[in-house]
């Protein structure tokens, strides 16, 4: 079955720009997260998600994918592009209608294989995500069987050379046809291509040469790692066939939204309400950070709207260059609970100065940023 398109999988144009992808892709990996939506197909359809942000996200891998789509162009007939198709190129096209001729090779059965990559989803909250953390996950995966060492065979014997396929796993097939007589080369039933047979099974694997476990792993998850970011943790995927090497496994990270900040890349962003009388008059007032409380001069007459940055008190780039920044937006509120005195100061102020009164604030601003301060 063929991948869809990256761009249809995300629902934006070839012309969408990278903070629109990022948008879309935020979108949908909330509406499809496994641990979220529990639809039968929602972590699949969340691993087609991931794939395809982290493949428009990254420039070069955009470009090569706007070139050539799904396909490698490096590897040719049946290299694993969409072309294949099931071909292993000329040569199995060759042997397929003229039974092996022109001097091909065949693939060993018995060679070792690579086994399987894993992917698993972990979530972990905005702070954990800044900075960094140490955990143990458990995965259920393959391992090689340690009564038969992988052989599928009961202890004291040992697999037998297939006498079908003579342990090349295949077998040819003739077929006589309006044009000749035609061979064609398919996996042997006997051996399932394996090219040996197990006369007396392993008990416990059962001939498989491999069981299933769950299997604790340490994971250091880095600093500044980002909501869809994968970490790679080589030879911990499924065992390898005929002693090949394991896969790897892929961690991919969603990280939880906090109450108070939002991220941008390593900068952090944040709404902080003062009154309006310090606004009017200045002030320094404390700022909460992800790298704890700091000051912050507020200017005489600042609007609300009025930004502010502080250097370095954003998230650590997970590549090791350098922090982010944090940014301040400030948001001047009303109080909604006034004396008579204050009432009669305050109309006073706008017959003074021409202006009209000041609006309501939104009821549980505050409580956000006391939340942030405390860092609940």
């Amino acid at each position: 079955m063929s991948k869809r398109d990256y761009y249809e999988v995300l629902g934006v144009s070839k012309s969408a720009s990278k903070d629109e992808i990022k948008k879309a892709y935020r979108k949908l990996s909330k509406q499809y997260h496994p641990d979220i939506n529990k639809e039968a197909d929602a972590a699949d359809k969340f691993k087609e998600i991931a794939e395809a942000y982290e493949v428009l996200s990254d420039d070069q891998k955009k470009a090569h994918y706007d070139q050539f789509g799904h396909t490698d162009p490096n590897q040719g007939f049946g290299g694993g592009s969409d072309f294949g198709g099931g071909f292993g190129g000329f040569e199995d096209i060759f042997n397929t209608f003229f039974g092996g001729g022109g001097g091909s090779r065949r693939r060993d059965p018995n060679a070792p294989r690579q086994g399987a990559d894993l992917q698993y989803t972990m979530t972990v909250s905005f702070e954990e995500a800044a900075f960094g953390k140490e955990t143990d996950i458990e995965i259920p995966r393959e391992e090689t069987c340690g009564t038969c060492d992988g052989s599928g065979a009961k202890k004291g014997t040992k697999p037998e050379t297939c006498k079908h396929c003579s342990g090349t796993g295949q077998l040819n097939v003739e077929q006589n046809t309006p044009f000749g007589r035609i061979v064609n080369r398919r996996v042997c039933h006997h051996c399932n291509g394996t090219g040996k047979e197990i006369k007396h099974k392993c008990a416990t694997c059962g001939g498989a040469g491999k069981v299933k476990k769950r299997k604790k792993i340490h994971v250091k998850i880095p600093a500044g790692i980002d909501d869809g970011q994968q970490l790679r943790i080589s030879g911990q995927g499924e065992a390898g066939m005929n002693g090949g090497p394991a896969g790897d496994l892929y961690i991919v990270f969603h990280v939880r939204e906090h109450e108070f900040f939002e991220r941008d890349g390593d900068d952090v962003y944040c709404e902080m309400p003062i009154t309006f009388v310090q606004a009017s008059l200045g002030d320094e007032i404390e700022v909460p950070t992800l790298h704890g409380k700091v000051k912050l001069k507020v200017p005489t007459g600042t609007q609300t709207g009025t930004k502010f940055r502080l250097k370095g008190k954003g998230i650590p780039n997970v590549r090791g260059y350098g922090v982010g920044d944090q940014h301040i937006l400030v948001r001047i509120i009303t109080p909604t609970k006034l004396s008579d005195k204050q009432k009669q100061l305050l109309r006073e102020f706008a017959e003074i100065s021409g202006s009209s009164p000041i609006g309501e604030h939104e009821e549980g601003f505050f409580s956000k940023v006391k939340r942030a301060f405390k860092g609940e």
